[in-house]
């Protein structure tokens, strides 16, 4: 494949850099210790075409590649992981399981909305005692009559609170089988949906991650989403264009920090030289520089694939994995570098540390894709 990239994607990556410099960074620090998920941006990057980058035009969006995608996510990354998790989560979780699952009818109802982020989009799968362990989910939608009734609870969910629509998946069958679930789409203020509590982050703090709890909440036959039983297939299939989306969000926040300490290196003076002399510091960044663009060729292999509508679950079982890792290893390096400005909030390497981590926990965690690589290779 070709590793250059397109003039789209130079396009985006420059359009990005000057709004982030006039929308994102400014303020990013206060959302971050506030906690604040800044709705009015995402109106903005909406308009912008950065909420809707693979929904068709037909539907109101961008109609772009997984290439384009990855830029959008990685450079929005570089600056804030928060914001870059956000956009990721809105694109590939809800808006995207509407997008490949979604009857017509569904399609033109939210994703023109969703795209132009009119509406924000929050994706339920995970429940606090079933993350890795999603198919063993409680929250249950049961039939009755001409409708269904859900409950149970959600958490871990990003827009948890601030979401218009959630993409839900609920338990239909007998636990322990692979036909037990159904997705279902459900607006909130319908009766029996709200938001509960809002998650106190180590990073990505200006992303909103709440709990969702459904009581007695009855939804028509026209929410659902494929057929009955086949909502973890369909989950399955979006994670495999999720991990691709949070490897991005690895590599923005990596190529953030290392070209932060690639900088300071440079200026930091120590025994009247700058330290990018010393071989302890130039071997980091040596290092950095090997992790990004491998991360960066695992990616693009996926995203590749994924456009050719090839099978690809290994390969963005092994982005996600190595890049996620990979981003940990640079921010830590990162900090090391800066040294005790490192450790402050004055210097910008302490919040690529502390978003890092996520990472290599959400959807699916470092092992749960060790598992699905193993799996695959071990078929053979």
């Amino acid at each position: 494949m070709d590793f250059n990239y397109t003039d789209t994607q130079i396009s985006i990556a420059e359009m990005i850099r000057d709004f982030a410099a006039k929308h994102i960074r400014p303020d990013m620090m206060e959302w971050d210790e506030s906690q604040k998920f800044p709705i009015d941006l995402f109106r903005k990057m909406g308009e912008l075409g950065l909420m809707g980058v693979l929904v068709p035009v037909e539907y109101g969006g961008s109609g772009l590649s997984y290439f384009e995608y990855v830029t959008v996510v990685s450079e929005i990354a570089k600056v804030c992981g928060s914001i870059g998790l956000s956009v990721a989560a809105h694109n590939s979780l809800c808006t995207g399981h509407i997008l490949y699952f979604g009857n017509e009818e569904q399609k033109k109802k939210y994703l023109p909305k969703l795209a132009t982020a009119e509406w924000i989009g929050a994706w339920g799968l995970t429940e606090a005692n079933t993350g890795s362990d999603a198919g063993n989910m409680r929250c249950t939608a049961t039939k009755d009559g001409d409708g269904w009734i859900l409950n149970g609870t959600k958490n871990w969910i990003t827009h948890g609170i601030s979401g218009d629509v959630a993409v839900v998946l609920a338990r239909t069958g007998n636990p322990r089988t692979k036909d037990n679930t159904t997705a279902f789409i459900i607006e909130r203020g319908t009766p029996g949906f709200m938001a509960g509590k809002k998650e106190n982050k180590l990073g990505m703090r200006a992303s909103e991650t709440a709990e969702l709890i459904f009581d007695n909440c009855r939804i028509s036959d026209a929410q659902r989403m494929g057929p009955v039983g086949d909502g973890f297939k369909q989950a399955m299939k979006v994670l495999d264009g999720g991990r691709i989306s949070i490897a991005a969000l690895s590599l923005g926040i990596a190529k953030g920090a290392y070209e932060a300490s690639l900088k300071y290196s440079k200026e930091r003076q120590q025994f009247d030289q700058p330290i990018s002399n010393f071989q302890a510091i130039a071997f980091k960044l040596a290092d950095m520089a090997v992790q990004i663009e491998v991360s960066e060729m695992l990616i693009y292999q996926a995203a590749d694939m994924k456009n050719r509508g090839q099978k690809m679950t290994k390969e963005s079982a092994m982005a996600k994995y190595y890049a996620s890792e990979a981003c940990v290893r640079i921010s830590t390096d990162a900090v090391q570098i800066f040294g005790g400005y490192g450790y402050t909030k004055d210097f910008p390497v302490e919040k690529y540390y502390r978003d890092s981590k996520l990472c290599t926990i959400g959807e699916g965690t470092s092992e749960i894709q060790k598992l699905v690589i193993s799996r695959d290779i071990l078929k053979a």
